[in-house]
């Protein structure tokens, strides 16, 4: 328990020591005064009490609840975020600050945006905030921020598993195992090595890098795709190529991991005639967007065999509703949306909340690397 601590105080910290420039320059950020703040959050019920840094569901509330009260703050959290009729909405025209998660995302349209007249910011806790209509909250002039960095690491981490899953052809022998069966020939006649693999990612941030630092000493081919080169000595050391035309890069692929934020660009990027062109037997991990996938054209490739494996932990809608195609294709390995909510990544991004609310109280900036939407400007990544 000590330890844990520790662990919630060192992020606290980390997460406190972005420079601040100033007050921002938009009075509407820093107006003083009580903050009505609405946190949406997946409920965790039974388990809420298993844990007690399980901060990053509805009962924990980022463990902010006593801190922004004691300041006279009302806060008010939330999982019901779907209808006209849900808790969200009747909270929505008078609130200052929404916070939500990627991973049961409070979905704000422009509709929302018209009408809630007192927001005056967007918080996410965790990374990505395509759940938000970003051109009309910079129309608005509202702002954006995520806690950038908060979970890198657990997203990377998570792909890799996934990729070892696949290759392995893990599930079905956990689930001949479950089952009372034991057919060894039914899972290693399509079981490989990752060594000697060529693995793409098309995307290479801060997630992507991760991932490609973690498989250099599986001795894979590693290839990369993305806006932006990385520095040659970075490159050199993780022993990535840069492949400019991502056309290009995919078919070389074994393995297609997705590391790109959801964008009007890359909405359904992966449609039926891009994934046609893939190696047949390709395997693909998605933790960045389910949206980044059509998701029938994914259904149809697993049934052909033409995709070997798929899995990820995002999908469209979340929660993805009972019908969903990816819940009963073959050669999948899907998760809900996890991998960035390990009780690690939960204590950072609580931390990064609290500073970011801190600083907005006191009429700071936030880190740069934060802003999503800053004075009607988008960042780089969702432009």
């Amino acid at each position: 328990m000590a330890m844990m601590k520790r662990v919630a105080e060192s992020a606290v910290r980390a997460f406190a020591l972005g420079s601040t420039s100033g007050a921002l320059t938009r009075h509407l950020h820093a107006s003083a005064g009580s903050k009505k703040i609405v946190g949406v959050f997946y409920k965790a019920n039974e388990y809420a009490a298993m844990n007690p840094n399980f901060v990053g569901c509805v009962e924990g509330a980022l463990g902010i609840r006593d801190w922004l009260e004691s300041q006279g703050h009302q806060y008010i959290v939330t999982d019901d975020k779907e209808g006209p009729d849900c808790e969200l909405e009747k909270h929505i025209p008078d609130l200052h600050v929404l916070i939500s998660t990627p991973f049961h995302p409070a979905y704000v349209t422009a509709e929302r945006i018209k009408k809630a007249k007192n927001l005056q910011l967007l918080l996410t806790a965790g990374i990505g905030s395509d759940h938000i209509d970003l051109k009309a909250a910079a129309a608005a002039g509202l702002t954006v921020a995520e806690v950038t960095g908060s979970n890198v690491v657990s997203v990377a981490e998570d792909e890799l598993m996934r990729i070892l899953i696949l290759l392995r052809n893990f599930l079905p022998g956990h689930h001949q195992v479950i089952s009372g069966e034991w057919n060894v020939a039914g899972i290693a006649y399509r079981a490989y090595d990752l060594e000697g693999k060529t693995v793409g990612t098309v995307g290479a941030g801060r997630i992507g890098r991760l991932l490609l630092q973690r498989l250099k000493p599986f001795n894979c081919n590693l290839l990369y795709h993305d806006r932006i080169k990385m520095d040659p000595e970075l490159e050199n050391q993780i022993g990535a190529k840069f492949e400019e035309d991502v056309d290009v890069m995919l078919p070389k692929c074994d393995i297609i991991v997705i590391n790109m934020p959801l964008t009007e660009k890359t909405k359904g990027m992966f449609n039926k005639e891009r994934i046609a062109k893939l190696k047949k037997g390709v395997l693909i991990v998605n933790n960045a967007r389910g949206a980044i996938m059509d998701t029938q054209a994914v259904a149809d490739a697993c049934s052909s065999g033409h995709i070997a494996g798929y899995s990820g932990d995002v999908w469209y809608p979340q929660p993805a509703p009972k019908d969903h195609p990816w819940r009963y294709m073959p050669n999948q390995a899907m998760t809900p949306h996890i991998s960035g909510t390990t009780i690690d990544a939960q204590l950072r991004y609580a931390a990064g909340v609290k500073d970011m609310l801190d600083r907005y109280f006191k009429g700071e900036d936030f880190p740069a690397q934060n802003y999503i939407v800053k004075e009607g400007q988008l960042a780089s990544q969702y432009q």
